[in-house]
């Protein structure tokens, strides 16, 4: 077992309201807190706050509170930050829903979440109004920020004017945010984050993300995703930075808005460092204003790091957490040159791992001067979920009972502390950043009456990132190609679900007891 190298934090315990907001200095009060990269329109600290209690005043008003999930559909806009904050500070708990998912997908997840509540936009109004019917959640209690008929709007529950409610709770155990994971397998399942679990990893990071006041922040990153919600949402504006908003990746509007704003760092996925690194279209613009780019959410290459680092002449970090982990446990400090940028970097404040050799259960040992052999990376810290809702033996699995989390992640780790994720144990595949459970497109493929059998991996596209890989058995003389694979898939999961690749096999690998092994279909 190992811990952190870097000093202990104090934990406040406080909501993730008042750890925010609670002691914003006078004169940083009307520095500007967000910015709409499409249209350039600026919200100061004091409009922000000021939004956020009138929220929840108004969802108070309506009788949210403490035991109430509302479900948040919404892409990155400046609004976000009013409605996910003005959540938590009426003590309600947000369930951020990806802004791809199908209604099928949205209805699951606002039922599994227990949601009373739904928050959108126009433009995702049928699908969240598709979903709601499904549920049960009235036109009421669906609010859409940018207004649409019998609906209740931002703007005028904002005008109601209701001063925010007192609550109280303990923020250890209260529940903050149910974001929705695959884990190590199987389909997508609530983690209960606590006020305590997201503060302190914003305490955590403060002590190894060196993001600054006076630093522009580009948030492309989805809120929805607890990458987004942690890093940018909570612990940007704790750093009293600018975040500038995009509602979704585009590379040109993406590079105009780095230029036109002139932000500092940018926070990533390794898809889009592919584009900086390769894509022509780079040239074109001034991205002169980066100091860092962090990476996260799926393995960076050292190589591509590098790239980047030369054609944008800037520090590219990486870290490495799960939405299990609040989500940060590791991370690149700016300043450590000396760290091999193809590693996670260092564990953060108060953070404990080990290593165990997925054979034997032992400890797998360091040697001095050199690189340990790899092993499961075990996780304990502040940052560690409550567990799965409703799910007591899948936390069991994941959790055991002194508090280890087990990542299913493989790492190495050095003498000094630097891990490296050298491989996985776990089915997930992670597409763009995003979870994909190969459980979940079985499912789909078995559904296809020319299907017999099936299974899904993740397999390397020709940029060397990770892509949902079919393997399916025909039905006698079925007459099937790939493409009505990858269209049958694609009718009815999410866009980053879809399999991007498709092998016919004759029989899928099993064992004794039934289960796929994925290992032998990695081999071939």
């Amino acid at each position: 077992m190992v811990r952190s190298t870097h000093p202990d934090v104090e934990i406040p315990d406080v909501s993730v309201y008042d750890y925010l907001f609670g002691d914003l200095d006078e004169d940083r009060l009307d520095a500007v807190a967000l910015i709409d990269g499409t249209s350039g329109a600026t919200t100061t600290y004091r409009r922000l706050v000021q939004h956020i209690g009138l929220f929840a005043g108004a969802l108070a008003a309506r009788g949210v509170g403490v035991g109430t999930r509302v479900g948040v559909l919404c892409p990155n806009v400046p609004a976000f930050a009013t409605v996910f904050h003005g959540i938590l500070r009426a003590g309600a708990t947000a369930t951020t829903i990806n802004s791809l998912y199908t209604p099928d997908e949205i209805a699951n997840q606002l039922t599994d979440a227990d949601a009373e509540w739904l928050i959108t936009v126009s433009p995702l109004l049928p699908g969240a109004r598709a979903a709601a019917v499904t549920v049960g959640i009235p036109d009421d209690h669906i609010i859409v920020l940018d207004g649409a008929d019998g609906h209740p709007s931002l703007a005028a529950l904002l005008g109601e004017g209701h001063t925010p409610p007192t609550v109280s709770f303990d923020p250890g155990e209260h529940l903050a945010v149910l974001p929705y994971s695959s884990g190590t397998t199987g389909r997508p399942k609530g983690v209960m984050l606590t006020h305590r679990n997201l503060v302190a990893n914003v305490s955590q990071c403060r002590s190894t993300i060196s993001l600054a006041d006076d630093d522009r922040v580009l948030a492309v990153l989805p809120f929805f995703h607890i990458y987004g919600m942690t890093v940018l949402l909570n612990f940007a504006m704790r750093q009293r930075a600018a975040l500038v908003t995009m509602p979704r990746f585009d590379l040109a509007e993406f590079l105009r808005v780095v230029a036109e704003h002139r932000t500092s760092w940018v926070f990533i996925a390794p898809p889009i460092a592919v584009a900086l690194a390769k894509h022509p279209l780079v040239d074109s613009f001034d991205l002169s204003s980066i100091k860092v780019v962090f990476s996260g959410a799926a393995p960076l290459d050292g190589a591509l790091a590098s790239a980047v680092a030369s054609r944008l002449g800037c520090t590219v970090c990486q870290g490495y957490g799960m939405t299990e982990t609040s989500p940060v446990t590791h991370a690149i400090p700016a300043d450590r040159i000396d760290i091999d940028r193809s590693s996670v970097g260092l564990l953060l404040s108060g953070t404990e791992a080990r290593l165990r050799d997925p054979e034997t259960g032992d400890d797998v040992r360091v040697p001095a001067g050199g690189v340990s052999a790899p092993g499961e990376l075990l996780i304990r810290g502040p940052q560690v979920m409550k567990g799965y809702l409703n799910r007591p033996d899948a936390t069991a699995e994941m959790l055991d009972d002194d508090g280890w989390l087990h990542t299913g992640d493989v790492a190495t780790m050095t003498d000094d502390g630097v891990f490296r994720i050298v491989d996985r144990l776990k089915e997930l595949i992670k597409y763009k950043g995003y979870q994909v459970a190969p459980a979940v497109l079985e499912a789909v493929l078995l559904e296809h009456p020319s299907i017999a059998d099936a299974a899904v991996i993740g397999a390397l596209d020709d940029d060397g990132q990770e892509v949902p890989k079919a393997f399916v058995v025909r039905q006698a003389d079925a007459d099937l190609d790939a493409e009505a694979v990858m269209q049958h898939v694609a009718a009815h999961v999410a866009p980053h679900e879809k399999v991007r690749q498709v092998e016919f096999i004759d029989v899928i690998p099993k064992s004794a007891s039934g289960k796929i092994l994925r290992k032998d279909l990695r081999a071939r």
